[in-house]
């Protein structure tokens, strides 16, 4: 059986809330010192994927009481995104929260959300435990035993908006169950760049079905109340333009006429935000000479004025360091800083040191950073954390029993089969009959990394030991079919 794996993706990716100011908005507290891109709502297919949304309830007024309490070291904290090594110690199976490095990142710093980049995949029950700590001084990872499917491209194979919206919300049970209440997909990305090696994240080169199929993703994770204990917020990545390098090379140059962007990369972006989605994460690479996380035209003009997005703008990986180090746009990181938020940024991934909140704290300290751009980036994370429920319920979770269950493993099994496109079947030669001799031939054919790869139970999906021992590989799958008769010949080894 095809398992390969969006949700581990999903999982790996989500940051989890650390919510630095513990007291309810009410309570009093001790403060520390108009869519442009037509997206066809009547058509029958589009409308297949998606319901008319239910707002959230209103928490501006919760937002609007607490903003004024908080000092500005406590605001610039909640747009600060960690890794989780800023607050453990030990490696892969042996992480453990680290109370020194706890205490540093959440009462000195105040950081807002922590992000997972560990390497390997944790049981249910040691996440439960970091975040209840991470918590408690104020959350992931891969998540052994979710619900693996198929990649995005293998999905939109399957044309199926109905089908990626249950698996969706199959992944927001399972996010939830495993105390996330953010997850950083789906990948909006059109695929038009066959060398560009992230091209199996997205659903494909058409703008149109990348727009049902993201939609019903939405749909799936988000629902009607993100607060739920079975939804949770996506973010859509990489706004935009980010799956069309020059070079085909993943976080480098491209060149898009406006046109062409808007045609081609802006839809997928512009029905989900229309849709309600919560956050969106911005394109690592530059467009016409201009860096992603410093491109005021795409970031505040047209994301937040023509397709009216309320959300949060969070950076890629330590993407504002690299307007320095890549990009060679800024002298120093302090004005990476400084352009980076004027240009509509909300909330940095930092994501390995204090730098970004230090330098923010010096920039509005010196009046080169408004105070105003502050509380925009703030209220923005505020509501998101009080729709999300957050402050009712910082470790709210699903059911474990709700975790990689039978029927969700049959509904993984429907898409892997729907996905399947059977190009030429000459003379009837499948099904593979037993009385067939067969040769296999191939580096990926006998493979467990292969079929699930990037996202999933490790990062890059290159570590076959931490795979389930009972799938089979593509080879295994046909001796067990055919039986004695199937002759295997890698041919070669993959360099990567």
């Amino acid at each position: 059986m095809k398992k390969t794996a969006m949700t581990m993706a999903i999982i790996m990716c989500a940051p989890a809330f650390c919510l630095a100011l513990q007291q309810s908005s009410e309570a009093p507290r001790r403060t520390r010192g108009p869519v442009m891109v037509d997206i066809d709502d009547s058509d029958a297919f589009f409308n297949a994927a998606v319901h008319a949304p239910v707002p959230a309830r209103d928490n501006t007024r919760r937002v609007e009481a607490l903003l004024p309490r908080m000092t500005l070291e406590e605001k610039i904290g909640q747009m600060t995104q960690l890794e989780i090594g800023m607050v453990s110690s030990g490696k892969d199976q042996d992480i453990k929260i680290d109370p020194a490095k706890l205490e540093k990142a959440i009462v000195k710093y105040g950081a807002g959300s922590i992000l997972n980049v560990k390497d390997q995949a944790l049981p249910l029950e040691k996440w439960h435990d970091i975040i209840r700590k991470i918590q408690e001084a104020s959350r992931a990872n891969y998540v052994r035993g979710s619900t693996l499917y198929p990649q995005e491209i293998g999905m939109a194979a399957t044309w199926n908006p109905a089908l990626m919206r249950r698996l969706a919300e199959i992944t927001a049970v399972e996010t939830r169950a495993a105390g996330i209440p953010w997850t950083f997909s789906p990948v909006l990305d059109i695929g038009r760049q066959p060398l560009w090696p992230r091209f199996y994240e997205t659903f494909g080169e058409d703008p149109y079905l990348a727009k049902v199929m993201g939609l019903a993703f939405v749909r799936g994770i988000e629902g009607d109340d993100i607060s739920s204990p079975s939804h949770a917020a996506t973010s859509l990545k990489h706004y935009m333009g980010y799956s069309f390098p020059l070079n085909g090379r993943d976080r480098t140059s491209a060149w898009i006429p406006e046109n062409h962007l808007r045609e081609y990369f802006m839809p997928t972006f512009a029905a989900a935000i229309k849709a309600g989605a919560r956050t969106v994460m911005i394109n690592s690479g530059e467009i016409n000479g201009i860096p992603g996380h410093i491109n005021h035209h795409i970031l505040t003009d047209i994301l937040r004025g023509e397709l009216g997005f309320q959300g949060v703008v969070v950076s890629d990986w330590e993407d504002i360091k690299k307007l320095v180090s890549q990009w060679k746009v800024a002298v120093n990181e302090k004005e990476a800083t400084r352009l980076a938020i004027l240009a509509g940024i909300d909330m940095s991934m930092v994501p390995s040191d204090y730098s970004f909140s230090d330098l923010l704290v010096q920039l509005v300290k010196e009046g080169r950073v408004p105070m105003s751009r502050i509380d925009e980036a703030v209220r923005r994370i505020l509501r998101l954390k009080f729709d999300l429920g957050l402050f009712e319920n910082p470790t709210l979770s699903a059911p474990m029993t709700s975790f990689g269950t039978s029927e969700s493993r049959q509904v993984s099994l429907q898409a892997a089969r729907e996905s399947m496109t059977l190009l030429k079947n000459e003379n009837n030669l499948l099904p593979l009959a037993k009385s067939r001799r067969v040769l296999v031939t191939g580096p990926t054919a006998n493979s467990l990394v292969s079929l699930n790869n990037g996202w999933t139970y490790v990062w890059q999906g290159n570590n076959a030991d931490l795979y389930p021992k009972d799938r089979p590989t593509i080879l295994q799958a046909i001796q067990a079919q055919v039986g004695k008769n199937v002759t295997y010949i890698r041919m070669w080894r993959l360099s990567v």
